[in-house]
């Protein structure tokens, strides 16, 4: 017969195993100022350094990463959730379907950036170089949709858009 007791342990080593695979790895808890995932062998984060990588479906949370250099790197899908990427290097970078919530990219340089798609939820680019990016169906806050629209120029050498027509600037 089940007593109430070991009724009580066995719920609760269930929800133990149910969320085993949402603590996150040792490695992960190490990362400077946040978590993020393995990036494998050969990646430094403290160098803040992950130009021209795949880092696909990735997830980058809480992380001081101003000044880090992205340059050429496939981020498609890669998560940012508030991280700090003010006057990141963004140039080239394929970050489409991507999702950044409460994400800094002030003063980052997203030239040529493919930001299709991509969720830029509470996030601010506020003195961002956006020339050449692709911002076709990304949803961004309308405050910082009007402010790229002050700057934004050029056009996509990817898709062939025209940056202003991509964050839905109207003519000008």
């Amino acid at each position: 017969m089940v007593t109430l007791k070991r009724l009580g342990l066995l719920c609760f080593l269930c929800l133990s195993l149910a969320l085993l695979p949402l603590v996150p790895s040792a490695q992960a808890l190490s990362a400077p100022d946040g978590l993020m995932q393995d990036f494998g062998e050969g990646v430094d984060v403290a160098s803040k350094n992950f130009a021209g990588l795949v880092l696909q479906d990735k997830r980058f949370t809480k992380l001081d990463l101003e000044g880090a250099n992205f340059q050429g790197s496939n981020l498609m899908g890669t998560v940012f959730n508030s991280t700090d990427l003010s006057h990141a290097n963004f140039q080239d970078v394929n970050f489409a379907y991507g999702m950044a919530y409460r994400t800094a990219f002030n003063g980052a340089d997203l030239t040529n950036a493919l930001m299709v798609g991509s969720y830029l939820m509470q996030s601010t680019l506020d003195g961002a170089t956006i020339t050449n990016a692709d911002f076709s169906d990304a949803v961004l806050d309308l405050a910082q949709q009007r402010k790229l629209c002050e700057t934004a120029d050029g056009i996509n050498p990817i898709t062939g858009t025209k940056t202003r027509f991509s964050l839905g600037c109207g003519p000008g």
